[in-house]
């Protein structure tokens, strides 16, 4: 007879363990209140343009694809953190729609939402056998490269932030209504973090969000208007259609969106060192990059394959989340991927979440996303600050983040470039990086301190890290069920 795991709520700092169930279950749904709005904003954006067969889209038919959006995004975090065989990081990384993707998913769907399909379905493949392949060439992706991609990620989300934390849908952009209202939630996310006490403490984004959403309820903010609209569109149970969407295949079209799979690649890549950096306080290793990456790719082409779902990806708020909180226990994290599936089976979840006011979120985020920033500053700290890896940093910063607050710097440019480039920032910062990182030789002293680790490294060491690879390797070929049958 199996013994019961008794549930600890300091497991909530641990990578594995149970918690109890009633304060797991908030610790998840902070984490997806962290992440809605941006998950549902790229699908609604896409269905705005979007054709298919010369049809545009109903209203009806981006609403089915919001409640797929947070389906997929529940069961991608759900093998994230339980991987199947070598598919999944067994990390507290939780993914969904990314916005890294949508201005070429917007060109495509404006033409023929089967183009969006059939490219997601390669590229998603691409970048899933560039993750089970890991081990070829993951040492090119050196610290200063993780760092100073961490540190991008968390500049371009800054913007995001501040544009948050002034809007609403109630008064425009910059309103004192606003602002009030963001600041409110700022200021109480704050003070719960420096007051509260025990597991409390670490709720504070969650309790920022509650109080926040109350004040936005005396400006008139919420708009209890569009959950009916949903309701009287899906009703109270949606199931996805299935193969909806016919692939369509054109060699340009999967060309483009392949190249944005790899610029995500580099993201997901940040964001999971992030997590083990300031989460678990250690180093990322071969095999979660490979998990992580060939989840992020198979699961985008299955979803777009199956349900016409655009790709997936980490989220890089939730790596925010992570470094405030320090919470990256599985257990706790997998009620959040509970919660997402369920609002995606029944549409009047999804929509009580869905109007959350903008600048609720921003008062949060902004937090986030500088904890995200404060992560990539840790990570660099720990690389040597020689002449090669300054050059590095302030080379791959001013060109990577300086072009694309330059207007027209890639006007004579093949737009394909520009579309890469030109509003990601990670993108310019990771080529660049790995690029000198490669290129520019390395100091004496930093060659000679490379050789002494090689020779200093004992025989037993190396057995021992076989032992936890095989042990590792034993664990991710469990059932998705045996890992949930402690509960």
């Amino acid at each position: 007879m199996k013994i019961k795991e008794k549930g600890d709520i300091q497991n909530i700092y641990q990578l594995d363990g149970r918690v109890p169930i009633a304060k797991a279950i908030p610790f998840g749904l902070q984490h997806v209140l962290a992440m809605f709005v941006a998950n549902i904003t790229p699908i609604m954006l896409i269905g705005g343009v979007a054709m298919y067969n010369g049809v545009a889209f109903t209203s009806a038919d981006v609403a089915r694809l919001v409640q797929v959006a947070m389906l997929i995004a529940g069961l991608g975090t759900l093998i994230q953190l339980f991987p199947i065989w070598r598919i999944g990081a067994k990390l507290p990384v939780v993914i969904g729609l990314s916005f890294t993707f949508l201005p070429a998913m917007i060109a495509l769907a404006s033409q023929d939402y089967g183009l969006l399909v059939g490219a997601v379905l390669i590229g998603g493949l691409v970048e899933g056998i560039l993750g089970l392949t890991a081990k070829y060439w993951r040492r090119f992706i050196t610290p200063i490269v993780s760092g100073s991609v961490v540190m991008t990620i968390g500049f371009s989300l800054l913007s995001t932030g501040a544009t948050y934390f002034a809007s609403s849908s109630a008064y425009p952009m910059g309103s004192w209504q606003n602002l009030l209202v963001g600041f409110i939630t700022f200021l109480s996310c704050l003070l719960i973090y420096s007051f509260a006490k025990g597991f409390w403490k670490q709720l504070y984004i969650l309790f920022g969000l509650i109080i926040g959403y109350l004040v936005s309820l005396c400006f008139n903010m919420v708009d209890f208007a569009s959950m009916g609209n949903t309701i009287q569109e899906l009703g109270i149970i949606s199931f996805p259609n299935f193969f909806k969407y016919t692939p369509k295949f054109e060699i340009g079209a999967i060309i483009s969106v392949s190249l944005v799979f790899l610029v995500s690649t580099a993201e997901t890549i940040g964001d999971t060192t992030a997590i083990c950096n300031s989460g678990l306080n250690r180093d990322i290793s071969e095999r979660e990059v490979s998990g992580a990456l060939s989840c992020d790719g198979f699961v985008s082409s299955l979803a777009g394959v199956f349900f016409g779902c655009p790709p997936v990806t980490s989220f890089s708020q939730n790596v925010g989340l992570v470094a405030m909180t320090k919470v990256v226990n599985r257990f706790t994290i997998m009620w959040g991927a509970f919660i997402l599936i369920i609002a995606g089976l029944f549409p009047p979840i999804g929509a009580f979440f869905a109007t959350l006011p903008e600048c609720v979120l921003g008062g949060c985020s902004i937090i986030m996303f500088g904890a995200i920033i404060a992560s990539g500053i840790s990570m660099l700290s720990k690389c040597q600050m020689n002449t090669r890896n300054t050059l590095i940093i302030a080379t791959s910063f001013c060109l990577g983040i300086g072009v694309t607050q330059a207007p027209g710097f890639f006007d004579h440019m093949p737009s394909l470039i520009g579309d890469i480039f030109s509003s990601n920032p990670v993108a310019g910062v990771f080529v660049i990086s790995l690029i000198l990182s490669l290129v520019l030789p390395k100091d004496k002293n930093e060659n000679k301190e490379d050789n002494h680790k090689e020779n200093n490294e004992s025989p037993k060491m190396i057995e021992g890290n076989e032992n936890i690879e095989n042990k590792e390797e034993n664990e991710n070929q469990t059932s998705f069920s045996d890992d949930l049958s402690q509960k």
